[in-house]
């Protein structure tokens, strides 16, 4: 069983930047994938930005050229760098994993709030 504790939300305004962490209990490099989504109130959670074992990434939209998702193989740990802030990016950010068995695993969420 694989757990993905996420870090790093918060209230922030306008603008700002956070960084998200998503800590794997196994080796990130055994995922097909990971990644980030997001779940706004009353709204489907959506794909935020993927990162493959290979090191390819995939971002939405709506995100891309501010969020940037990256990993650090030594920690299991991948991250979610979003600068630029809008309130339109409020949501529950989920971690994913993804494997080579098609199975998802996801971490528990944390909430960002962007308001002035």
């Amino acid at each position: 069983q694989v757990q993905l504790v996420e870090s790093g939300g918060g209230l922030v305004q306008p603008g700002g930047s956070l960084r998200l962490s998503c800590a794997a209990s196994a080796s990130i490099l055994s995922f097909k994938s990971m990644g980030w989504y997001r779940q706004a109130p009353g709204k489907q959670r959506e794909l935020v930005a993927t990162i493959t074992s290979g090191g390819t990434t995939n971002y939405a939209d709506s995100v891309k050229g501010r969020f940037t998702i990256s990993r650090d193989n030594a920690k299991n740990t991948v991250y979610l760098q979003m600068n630029s802030l809008k309130p339109e990016d409020t949501a529950v950010y989920y971690c994913n994993a993804y494997t080579w068995s098609l199975r998802d695993y996801w971490g528990q969420g944390t909430q960002v709030t962007v308001s002035s």
